[in-house]
């Protein structure tokens, strides 16, 4: 089964085709495609909403099943930022790269501005699946709860990784293999509900074709 995840983002492309791999799906990029589709302004309040103007979107334009996900960080002490600006919540940086080095930076300094507060966070991945016509066929919301560490540490990892650290095992992300992040991530739990309820489908199952 061969599904067209919305995505040009490397990092989310390989950690969801590992993710479905095992699972005899298929995961191609939109880069794979050969064709051009404009991307849709992400103008929704919520992740959930961004996700499903994606898939919805890129579904019709491309006259194919369509998987997208709208991933952010939820920050308690920062009352839910940056959410749904969590890829540009600096508002720096040319490249990728740039960009969340920027956003990784302003989220240190926000938390040290106001001292001794909780840095209880979470890693938030809403996904949605919607067939050629635009009509969404399933929905998820998978989490990974961390705490953001004072200063990045490791080395694997993108976006805020490198600073969100998980307690019980006293790492940051960044310094997770790529299999033990695939069995808590966020987007991990998403993809396997998206697996669990593929399984329940009648079969022949044909959204894939």
């Amino acid at each position: 089964m061969q599904l067209v995840f919305a995505t040009t983002n490397p990092h989310k492309l390989r950690e969801m085709r590992d993710l479905l791999a095992p699972r005899g799906i298929d995961v191609r990029g939109l880069d794979a495609l050969g064709r051009a589709v404009a991307e849709p302004a992400e103008t929704e309040i919520t992740l959930e909403g961004n996700a499903r103007l994606k898939a919805t979107s890129y579904a019709r334009a491309l006259g194919l099943t369509c998987l997208a996900d709208d991933s952010g960080l939820e920050v308690d002490a920062l009352g839910g930022a940056p959410g749904v600006h969590s890829a540009r919540y600096a508002g720096r940086g040319t490249t990728r790269e740039e960009r969340d080095q920027a956003n990784r930076d302003k989220l240190l300094a926000e938390l040290e501005r106001r001292g001794a507060v909780s840095r209880k966070t979470r890693l938030v991945c809403a996904l949605c699946l919607a067939d050629r016509t635009g009509t969404v066929l399933f929905e998820t919301r998978g989490t990974l709860d961390a705490v953001v560490a004072d200063a990045p540490r490791g080395e694997h990892g993108f976006g805020y990784d490198s600073v969100l650290l998980l307690p019980d095992l006293n790492r940051t992300i960044a310094e997770l293999s790529p299999e033990e992040l695939n069995a808590r991530s966020h987007r991990g739990a998403a993809a396997r509900a998206l697996h669990a309820w593929l399984r329940q489908q009648p079969l022949p199952f044909s959204i894939f074709t």
